[in-house]
């Protein structure tokens, strides 16, 4: 994704168009599009500011607040399943979470879930 337009040519944009000046034009004069100079200024007259706004970055999950609950359900129940756990976890919490994402985080927090070798020999005989 490119980078946002410098402060300098936004307020520039916005001087020029303030002086009596169509979008079109001073996207023609800066060598931006049109659809820069339009939103930059609908921008400009709702909120005041010139400034990009800001782009992306993490975002935090929702079962981060609810780990200890997670991972002391997990522990007295070692052989809870991924959907059982998201039901568990919308019946005490209120929280809804995809089994997938359950799944993530309990990676995430340093737990995993292999397949033991001495089980699959008993299951074998």
């Amino acid at each position: 994704m490119p980078h946002p337009l410098s402060n300098d040519l936004r307020e520039r944009v916005v001087a020029y168009v303030e002086a009596g000046n169509s979008c079109h034009g001073a996207a023609a004069r800066f060598g931006t599009s049109v659809s820069f100079a339009v939103k930059l200024m609908r921008r400009w007259r709702e909120t005041g500011r010139v400034d990009p706004r800001p782009r992306g970055g993490f975002r935090h999950g929702k079962l981060g607040q609810h780990r200890d609950f997670i991972l002391a359900t997990v522990a007295a129940e070692s052989d809870i399943t991924m959907p059982e756990l998201a039901e568990k976890l919308a019946k005490a919490k209120g929280v809804k979470a995809d089994p997938s994402n359950l799944s993530k985080f309990l990676i995430a927090c340093g737990l995993s879930f292999k397949k033991n070798s001495a089980g699959q020999r008993t299951r074998q005989a």
